[in-house]
């Protein structure tokens, strides 16, 4: 990464790093330092790790604060879908985290800018780089500005649910109407980049359908849509 490419991604970071070598190696993936091309110094491994527990330790406090009404039950349920590899790979890309990796030949050629692990991985390695740099408030409102804040406008106060498909399928039963079906419609795209249709059924009848780059993000999205969908009828009925 240039100097100039450096300092247009920390504006984009929010946070101006003293020791820029941190984000350098947030940014390099394991697959690089095999590279036979002037394999870097380190990757992110070791940052991952810790913007791991650095990430866990502030929304763990983000939500005992904002939820006093929540039980240990709910908290945990909120916390796990905070955290969870979809929703850093929503914070990296919304930051554009893909396009500074460092990466390995075969990682390139497989699509691994697009990949939700590489991507969560890196997001966890820049919030422990941020934090090395600057501290547990400069890593905590990056934080909170990146991943807390779009996943509480996601979530639309379903945050305590631990995913769609459980939120449906707790209405469905809740209504006596049966058990909820995932098909897979179709598949489209190169193996790297495979997308996946993904139809949401129940008692015959199609709820909804939606896409994603695996069956669970899928499956996930269609369920969200469909349980839009039924409480929306409920509602103007």
């Amino acid at each position: 990464m240039t100097v100039e490419e450096l300092t247009q991604f920390e504006l984009t970071l929010g946070h101006h790093f003293e020791r820029p070598e941190w984000l350098e190696q947030a940014l390099t993936h394991r697959s690089a330092r095999q590279s036979e091309i002037a394999p870097p110094p380190d990757d992110n491994d070791r940052l991952e790790f810790l913007g791991d527990r650095v990430i866990g330790l502030v929304v763990s406090e983000f939500l005992l604060r904002n939820f006093a009404e929540w039980d240990a039950g709910k908290l945990s349920k909120a916390h796990s879908r905070l955290v969870s590899g979809s929703s850093m790979r929503a914070a990296a890309e919304s930051i554009g985290i893909g396009r500074h990796l460092v990466l390995g030949r075969g990682e390139e050629l497989t699509g691994g800018r697009e990949k939700q692990s590489l991507l969560a991985d890196a997001y966890e390695a820049v919030v422990a780089a941020i934090y090395i740099d600057a501290g547990l408030s400069a890593a905590a409102a990056f934080i909170r500005r990146t991943l807390l804040e779009p996943a509480m406008t996601r979530a639309q106060g379903q945050l305590h649910v631990s995913d769609h498909k459980s939120a449906l399928q707790e209405w469905v039963q809740q209504h006596a109407l049966g058990r909820v079906e995932y098909r897979v419609w179709r598949e489209s795209g190169p193996e790297h980049k495979k997308l996946f249709e993904v139809e949401a059924w129940l008692d015959g009848k199609r709820l909804a359908s939606s896409e994603g780059y695996n069956k669970k993000e899928a499956e996930q999205s269609a369920a969200r849509k469909a349980l839009e969908g039924l409480t929306a009828k409920v509602t103007s009925d």
